[in-house]
């Protein structure tokens, strides 16, 4: 073998080599760029934070945060509606590149990384007014219903007694349904969700009776993915400083943002 040829398969190899550690040191900024788009995941039935509007586009505060999210990487919004039980998996599955309006909690913590907190939320159990409810211990045999997989059903899991009659659903509409319809006795929501039920249930006359969990929703996305969550984490703080986030808190959350909402 000449000079010349082990010269040429060298060069080759060291190319080859270079491939193949460009390849290693991609990352999800690298795949969301070369695709053009970021597929986010979010829920399609979580007013106000993400629903359909009248010409069935889903908007909502979590949407005004994703579309920050992308324009700041430059690519197109692509949004993926999840469950409270297949998020995470789309997520590890790379079936989406980040997820909003998740809660946390170091069981989560173990399987996925957090970015900012952007979205004030507590977890509260409603019921009609004419029911009793003072605190966790009057839980006791009550039918409660809750969105299967999500915090406020481990949260709830946790507090109620054994004797409670936890019916688990698979959406919220689901969720509260049951509830408006007498299947439940009670339901456990988030303050936003609840909100709405609250002004429109006048019959009813459902009330907030405790908080059973106080957290700020944040976003998550996939372990060792350090530029993507400060892509994520920038974002939001620019949001924050210019208004942009409490514009949108006013418009779909109909208060102003309290930053110290924000806080874990």
């Amino acid at each position: 073998m000449t000079i010349q040829m082990k010269s040429t398969i060298a060069a080759a190899l060291m190319l080859a080599g270079l491939g193949f550690a460009a390849q290693a040191n991609a990352d999800a900024v690298d795949d969301i760029t070369k695709a053009g788009a970021i597929n986010v995941g979010i829920f399609s039935d979580f007013p106000p934070f993400s629903s359909a509007s009248a010409d069935m586009s889903i908007k909502g505060y979590d949407v005004d945060v994703a579309q920050a999210i992308a324009d700041s990487l430059k690519v197109k919004l692509n949004l993926v509606s999840v469950t409270g039980q297949n998020r995470i998996p789309y997520l590890t599955d790379k079936r989406v590149d980040i997820l909003m309006s998740v809660g946390y909690s170091k069981e989560r913590e173990e399987v996925i990384d957090f970015a900012a907190a952007y979205a004030p939320y507590y977890i509260a159990v409603i019921g009609p007014a004419a029911l009793s409810i003072k605190g966790k211990e009057d839980l006791a045999d009550k039918s409660i219903a809750v969105n299967r997989g999500t915090l406020e059903d481990t949260s709830l899991t946790e507090a109620a007694p054994s004797s409670a009659d936890i019916k688990r659903f698979d959406n919220y509409n689901s969720v509260i349904q049951a509830f408006i319809s007498g299947q439940t006795q009670l339901m456990v929501v988030g303050n936003d969700v609840g909100a709405q039920v609250l002004a429109k249930q006048d019959a009813l006359k459902p009330e907030q009776k405790f908080q059973l969990l106080t957290s700020p929703s944040h976003i998550g996305l996939n372990k060792k993915e350090d530029r993507l969550k400060t892509a994520v984490n920038d974002a939001v703080a620019k949001m924050l400083a210019n208004g942009k986030l409490d514009e949108s808190s006013k418009a779909w959350l109909k208060t102003p943002l309290n930053p110290d909402n924000l806080k874990d």
